[in-house]
């Protein structure tokens, strides 16, 4: 059958366009003779040639601080030791990295850091990914000569997302800067100074009562174990061990291709069979795709797209599966909650019908069931607490949230073997059944692609969309359009992934451009990109935008493969219509399927309403 693809114009303030080459300036490193671009910094210089000088505050292009001092070298003509990382090369510039001198400096400064870290190592979750513990060994420090000095100060968990640890803080600002440049929000901050300085929200706030979105950026880009994701490993498997329980579990798209890295695998490598077996392995009673609620997602958005293009409701119609965007959304841009689609996300949607539809099927008591989502998102601890997210009778949807590198955990308690898990395992019925809309939606634009293939069937007939593919959503650029017509009528969409962008595209419809339908996913690259995905460890030197990439690409490898790959076509969600709710936008479909939201202060003055955290 004809493969009909929908293109789209280039968003030239966000897509990168060509540039005039910099002028090259040689200079020597280590006794070799390079060439590098004018402008550019002695680190990058050096690693482009092989070289390796250790860092810790330097992120290229988001964090360049120049604070930790690591990264120090000798240049000829100066007096002191300079910081490669914020230091230009110029013409004729001789630079030694592995001096007597530059070695007993680095092994100094990490010495200090040291004294002021909370060494817990054993028990930290960091220990195999802790740039910390990696850069002493590479600077060659085996023995502390100098006493721990370490300020007593109290581990911040009182939120459901995430925990701060002040005393493994090395000031190294990395979170700071990527709060503020990569997502716009500006949460953190650093006060005091010298030894007193503690990185977190003004005002020594919690997270909890700071307008922090909860995407676990910030937990992502830290070098130690100073920002870590809230546990609730213990939880799982105290539900797991009661006989009374049935513990139910789903998992999202995007943790199929990410959880093979925990394990040394190489990144989009797709394991959704092993992840299935995995989770059998360690106990869970039942096992559901989050890709089936993602189908029945795009049902419910697309008929709200079409109702609202006649007229019903406020356009753009902006999606509402991403709970960071979302908490951004009710932080900053509160004026734009009307136009939120309703719809839970899928990971609350699939809570919600274990506890009503299967729950009923199945005949069940759901006060017996314990639903637990394996997710990307450090969000979705957030968004599971929400109290617009309690059912009347006091139930959460989503009772536990884990992240990828928390079930990479679990699998390792559990004595699992990764290599010789079986790759054949496959989710229970019926809401483990799924097609390759579910799957795309955790790349940026795959919400978009999902719900067009939909209303586009619906609109446009079977026939005529039964393979259309909407390539011009697609990609990580930080922004993208596209247009297609559907009844008649030329209806503008638009993809931004990440809060930064996300602003840019607000503040762009605030100053009069017209868009109909709007994708926007809270973390870079969207779900794959999450701030519950796989820290790598430092020895692996993959940039994160090329891990980000190889994710996608599994993701509509998937897709292909599916035979059906339009969420409407998915037999299990039209028999959920059919025997349970009714049609898409029933009267039973909003109360179990949808929600409402809560306009926030952007400078909060007072402690939200506390949410069990169990």
């Amino acid at each position: 059958m004809q493969q009909e693809t929908v293109e789209g114009k280039r968003d030239e303030r966000r897509d990168p366009v060509p540039t005039e080459e910099k002028p090259q300036v040689r200079l020597t490193i280590d006794d070799r003779e390079v060439t590098a671009e004018t402008g550019a910094n002695i680190v990058d210089t050096a690693r482009a040639n092989g070289i390796d000088i250790p860092t810790l505050c330097y992120l290229k292009g988001i964090s360049e601080p120049g604070c930790c001092r690591v990264c120090v070298v000798e240049v000829d003509g100066m007096r002191t030791l300079p910081a490669a990382c914020v230091t230009p090369v110029r013409e004729g510039m001789v630079v030694r990295t592995n001096t007597p001198r530059v070695r007993r400096t680095r092994r100094r400064v990490v010495e200090l850091l040291l004294t002021e870290h909370h060494a817990d190592c054993p028990v930290c979750p960091r220990a195999e990914t802790c740039e910390l513990r990696a850069v002493a060994a590479r600077v060659g420090l085996n023995r502390m000569r100098l006493p721990n000095r370490r300020r007593r100060r109290r581990v911040l968990e009182d939120n459901p997302f995430m925990v701060r640890d002040p005393e493994k803080c090395i000031k190294c600002r990395r979170c700071v800067e990527v709060c503020r440049k990569v997502q716009g929000v500006d949460a953190l901050t650093a006060a005091g100074r010298g030894f007193e300085t503690v990185i977190g929200p003004a005002f020594a706030d919690d997270a909890a009562t700071a307008a922090c979105i909860t995407c676990g950026q910030c937990l992502l880009h830290c070098p130690t174990g100073a920002l870590t994701e809230r546990e609730y490993i213990h939880e799982v498997w105290k539900a797991i061990d009661d006989a009374g329980k049935q513990v139910v579990v789903q998992t999202a798209p995007a943790i199929q291709v990410t959880l093979g890295e925990e394990f040394g695998m190489p990144a989009g490598t797709v394991v959704t069979g092993k992840l299935v077996s995995a989770l059998r392995g360690i106990g869970f009673d039942t096992v559901f795709s989050t890709e089936f609620a993602a189908d029945l997602t795009v049902m419910e958005e697309a008929h709200e797209l079409l109702e609202r293009l006649e007229g019903k409701g406020e356009l753009p119609l902006i999606s509402s599966c991403s709970p960071g965007w979302v908490k951004f959304c009710e932080h900053f841009y509160p004026e734009f909650l009307d136009n939120l689609s309703t719809c839970k996300s899928p990971q609350e949607m699939l809570g919600a019908l274990v506890k009503s539809y299967y729950a009923e099927k199945e005949g069940l008591d759901p006060a017996k069931l314990v639903t637990v989502a394996i997710m990307p998102c450090t969000a979705k601890k957030f968004e599971a607490a929400r109290p617009e997210l309690v059912s009347e009778e006091g139930r959460r949807d989503v009772d536990f949230v884990l992240t990828t590198r928390e079930l990479a955990r679990m699998i390792r308690q559990a004595g699992l073997d990764w290599d010789t898990l079986a790759e054949d395992g496959e989710f229970d019925n019926p809401l483990g059944i799924r097609t390759g809309a579910g799957a795309i939606f955790a790349a940026a634009g795959g919400v978009m692609e999902a719900a067009i293939r939909t209303a586009y069937a619906l609109t446009e007939g079977e026939e005529i969309g039964a393979r259309v593919e909407f390539k011009a959503v697609r990609g990580l650029n930080g922004v993208r359009e596209a247009e297609v017509r559907l009844r008649g009528r030329t209806v503008k969409l638009a993809v931004a992934h990440g809060t930064r962008n996300a602003r840019r595209l607000l503040d762009r419809i605030k100053a009069g451009a017209e868009y109909h339908f709007l994708e926007i996913m809270g973390c870079p690259g969207g779900c794959i990109g999450g701030g519950g995905q796989p820290i790598v460890g430092p020895n692996r030197k993959e940039p994160s935008g090329e891990r980000r990439r190889k994710r996608v690409e599994a993701l509509y490898s998937i897709d292909l493969t599916r035979e059906l790959r339009r969420a409407h076509e998915n037999p299990a969600v039209r028999r959920l219509y059919e025997e349970y709710l009714g049609h898409p936008l029933s009267e039973k479909a909003k109360k179990l399927l949808h929600t409402t939201f809560t306009p926030r202060e952007r400078y909060p003055r007072t402690a939200p309403k506390k949410v069990p955290l169990h």
